[in-house]
């Protein structure tokens, strides 16, 4: 069994790594040496690209210029590899303003877009998403994230959507049940369908037919560990190797505190310097620490500031 195949204009299977946005001062500053550590982290473990500015890269709560300079230092950190540049309203004109600006500042090669679905109706979608499309002139990834949107939307509308609109190259599939979802896409687009969610329906979502995952789960030789065993020895290889993260997935993806959470395990394993996140996303209750520690001590080893694949520069 294989991750599903991407078409020849589809966004490219396996490992995308969706990038925190590290801050200094508790939250007052972007931390750009922070980011490029993570940055280093997906390069090395041979990510097929990066996300920068998603939900957990927390892109609604910087300014333009924040914006401007997250996605210029990954641009220079990561100067040929495929970008993903999530947009945070939902709103079109905005989100085509804000789009035009970042794919300008991250120059050659173009990213594309990530756009959050803002209604449940095919032909407003579809008019939002062409209107942002042309706005940028990329490639376009529709997000499906009630969590963060608030719109739920059937696949058949979604496929819809999808079938009028050539410039859609992905689908961020993250509206559970996640595997239901991508089973119903999957086989009736070109697009390739991603799951996300920290990671924690990844098994099931390549047994649905996903082309990967594209996610910020803070260990992401875990997610390339299960994607490699997927596409050498099937369910049963996968199967085994996700078994021993499957907690500390599962404790991530605790609904509210999530963000945090990835980010104080970001800053426990050295790769940022600073686990602050924005209002209006709550910190990590320093009750669950010890928890969190505990989860630590039991993952695969994989070393405190890297893994199997990675050490830092």
């Amino acid at each position: 069994m294989k991750a599903a195949a991407a078409s020849e204009n589809a966004l490219a299977p396996g490992l995308w790594g969706v990038l925190a946005t590290p801050f200094r001062d508790g939250g007052t500053r972007v931390d750009t040496d922070s980011l490029r550590a993570q940055v280093r982290l997906y390069l090395d473990l041979g990510a097929s690209g990066l996300v920068a500015l998603g939900v957990f890269g927390e892109g609604a709560s910087l300014s333009h210029p924040e914006q401007l300079r997250v996605v210029q230092a990954v641009r220079e950190q990561a100067p040929g590899t495929p970008l993903v540049i999530g947009l945070a309203s939902l709103a079109t004109a905005p989100a085509a303003e804000q789009g035009r600006a970042l794919v300008a500042a991250a120059g050659s090669p173009a990213p594309a877009v990530m756009v959050q679905i803002n209604t449940s109706h095919p032909g407003a979608l579809a008019e939002h998403m062409r209107a942002v499309g042309d706005s940028c002139g990329v490639p376009l990834v529709l997000q499906d994230y009630p969590v963060a949107s608030g719109v739920r939307i059937s696949a058949a509308a979604l496929l819809d959507t999808v079938h009028n609109l050539p410039a859609v190259a992905a689908i961020k599939s993250e509206a559970p049940p996640t595997a239901a979802a991508i089973a119903s896409l999957a086989p009736h687009t070109n697009a390739s369908v991603f799951g996300g969610l920290g990671g924690v329906g990844l098994l099931d979502e390549l047994a649905a037919g996903a082309a990967g995952v594209m996610t910020g789960f803070s260990h992401p030789e875990g997610l390339r560990a299960v994607l490699d065993a997927w596409d050498e020895g099937g369910w049963g290889a996968a199967h085994a190797e996700f078994r021993p993260w499957l907690p500390l997935v599962n404790f991530e993806a605790q609904p509210g505190i999530g963000l945090a959470i990835r980010k104080r395990v970001l800053a426990e394993r050295g790769l940022i310097a600073d686990p602050a996140v924005r209002a209006p996303a709550p910190p990590l209750p320093e009750e669950l620490v010890p928890t969190l520690r505990a989860h630590l001590q039991q993952r695969p080893e994989v070393g405190r500031t890297g893994g199997r694949a990675w050490t830092q520069a």
